[in-house]
């Protein structure tokens, strides 16, 4: 903290001291010099790291860094051949700007104020170029050029720019280009980032300055150097060397010719491997682009030729897709058409109808005016019941027709069941071997179980007990009698059982035929619809059945064609009133001649 306050209290000194108007620029720079090396050596031996940072920072902000430019830029005549001071300024101007933390003027700090001390150093070399203290002096302005760039590499293109660095360059001493190029090997070899950092175009110009060297200078130090930092060019900057080496025809062939021999063949060597393999990269990167070129023109042959050939059938495909439209078109118009005269006709159909219902129930209206009042409704009576007759036959049909197909479905149910059972019983059976079959029952006696002895044996036992038992009040005559009548009994008894039986199948057989015929014409289907193999069934084997249901047939078809007003008073009484309570007891209530009988409802 005390060192701080004293840094304070030196460098507000120094700023007081230097506004005064009486100091000459010479001891001005002495000034500097001794106060910047005083601060900056002492806070280089502290044991804190970021003291000489906070050094430089303050010789920033304070001005004391801004005022060493301005002294170092004035001219040589106001300097008085104080070179050695402005040199030693520069350095510590130099290394002062080399981690100084500007803070919140950070883009100040390196947009305008490193580019004017950049400026300020190569104008100060320029000007020691022609002194004859040139070369130690030089040097030392150059490492704090070289100091700086490594610091701040964005500050190259400026410096390989400057019309000062041109001045410099275009020197015919070997000392200044030897500094030159050894400024730039120090630079690269303290920062290893830097050759990286660098934009195209300054290392394109670093390269051209290289090769200059090698191109007018003969010594062989400025040679060496030269090539000693292409190397390092291509080492650092690697396949981006390409491209640049590649505007420089015939180096390798300098090299080849000019430096060698000269005490570093192995570096030249190096440079010659990097230029040629670097010249065999670039032509195969032609071959291959020459390849490429070659490629694009058959391929856009080949695609003008397949744009041609699209265009010539262009037409064809245009008049296939209009006609594919037209006919698509028609066939959709030909649709909408007959759907609308569907539509019309149904409509029309739907009109008539209900026209034809509307003249059907205003005429029945007129007539049932014109009938007496006693007899309107009897009339609308009958008319219920025809319509309970159609509602009636058609619900029955609709039943029985489902039934019947319900039937069907379930006779094809159990009869892919059955199927499926007994292939499964089959393929089991197969599948079963056939030792552990049972083996099968003997029925003959005899065989096993019954042999001969045994069966003497048993007739013997038979024979001894008949012998043992004999009757002795029963005659043989009488036996022979008495069998003979029980035989005829026996005969008699099986002749009568057998008759009966017959009656009574031939009793069951008319009961079920009987009911079956009953069954037929309950569920017999409208007149309308009847066909001719259904017709044939409803036939009696019976001579009088058949004479009695024609003639009751034919008498309601006669009754049907009758006109309605001729039927009002004969509703209970007609032609076939005589013998239908007949019919009705003999076929049990049926529905005979188009009346519901013995209390059918319909």
């Amino acid at each position: 903290m005390e060192l701080m306050e004293d840094e304070e209290a030196v460098m507000s000194e120094l700023m007081r001291q230097l506004e005064d108007e009486g100091l000459s620029p010479e001891e001005q720079m002495v000034l500097l010099n001794e106060t910047l090396n005083k601060v900056l050596n002492s806070a280089a031996v502290q044991t804190d790291s970021g003291a000489l940072t906070r050094a430089k920072t303050r010789f920033y902000h304070s001005g004391v860094l801004s005022h060493c430019v301005r002294v170092l830029s004035l001219s040589p005549s106001r300097l008085r051949g104080n070179w050695a001071s402005a040199a030693t300024l520069a350095h510590l101007t130099s290394s002062s700007c080399v981690g100084a933390e500007p803070g919140r003027r950070s883009e100040a700090f390196h947009r305008l104020f490193l580019p004017s001390v950049v400026d300020m150093l190569l104008s100060l070399a320029g000007q020691l170029v022609s002194r004859s203290e040139a070369p130690p002096l030089l040097r030392t302005v150059m490492d704090a050029v070289g100091w700086l760039l490594s610091a701040h590499p964005h500050l190259t293109a400026q410096v390989l720019s400057s019309a000062h660095y041109e001045q410099i360059q275009m020197s015919d001493d070997v000392t200044v280009s030897l500094l030159c190029i050894q400024m730039w090997i120090q630079t690269c070899t303290v920062n290893r980032d830097f050759l990286s950092q660098l934009s195209d175009e300054s290392a394109l110009l670093l390269l051209n300055d290289a090769v200059a060297q090698l191109a007018l200078s003969s010594d062989a130090a400025v040679g060496g150097a030269s090539v000693k930092l292409m190397l390092l060019m291509a080492n650092r900057m690697g396949l981006r060397l390409r491209s640049l080496l590649f505007n420089f025809k015939g180096l390798d062939s300098l090299l080849e010719k000019d430096w060698r021999g000269r005490g570093f063949e192995q570096e030249v060597d190096q440079l010659i491997a990097v230029i040629q393999q670097e010249e065999t990269a670039s032509r195969q990167s032609e071959a291959s682009s020459e390849r490429v070129r070659a490629a694009c023109v058959i391929q856009a042959a080949w695609r003008s030729v397949l744009t041609r050939r699209r265009v010539k059938s262009l037409s064809r495909a245009v008049s296939a897709l209009q006609r594919r439209y037209r006919a698509r078109r028609r066939r959709l118009q030909q649709q909408e058409a007959a759907q609308q005269w569907e539509e019309q006709l149904r409509y029309q159909v739907c009109v008539r109808r209900q026209q034809a219902r509307r003249r059907l129930h205003q005429k029945q209206r007129e007539l049932l005016q014109l009938l007496p009042a006693d007899q309107v409704r009897p009339y609308l009576e009958e008319c219920e019941r025809r319509a309970a007759v159609v509602i009636q036959s058609a619900w029955r049909g609709f039943r029985d027709r489902r039934c019947y197909g319900d039937a069907l479905r379930d006779a094809a149910r159990r009869q892919r069941a059955a199927r499926t059972l007994q292939r499964a019983g089959r393929r089991l059976l197969e599948k079963r071997p056939a030792a552990q079959a049972p083996p099968p029952t003997p029925l003959l006696i005899g065989q096993e179980g019954l042999t001969e002895s045994r069966r003497a044996e048993l007739k013997q036992q038979v024979e001894e007990y008949i012998q043992a038992h004999r009757s002795t009040r029963v005659s043989v005559e009488a036996c022979a009698a008495l069998h003979e009548e029980v035989q005829q009994l026996l005969q008699a008894e099986l002749q009568g059982g057998a008759q009966g039986r017959r009656e009574e199948q031939q009793v069951e057989a008319l009961l079920a035929q009987t009911h079956t015929h009953l069954e037929l014409l309950r569920d017999a289907p409208p007149l309308s619809v009847v066909t001719a193999m259904q017709a044939e069934s409803f036939l009696s084997p019976s001579a009088s059945i058949a004479a009695r249901g024609r003639d009751a047939h034919i008498a309601a078809l006669q009754a049907s064609r009758l006109p309605w007003w001729r039927t009002l008073g004969d509703i209970n009484t007609g032609a076939e009133s005589g013998h239908l309570p007949e019919l009705e007891a003999e076929l049990g209530g049926l529905f005979i001649g188009g009346l519901a009988l013995d209390g059918v409802k319909l």
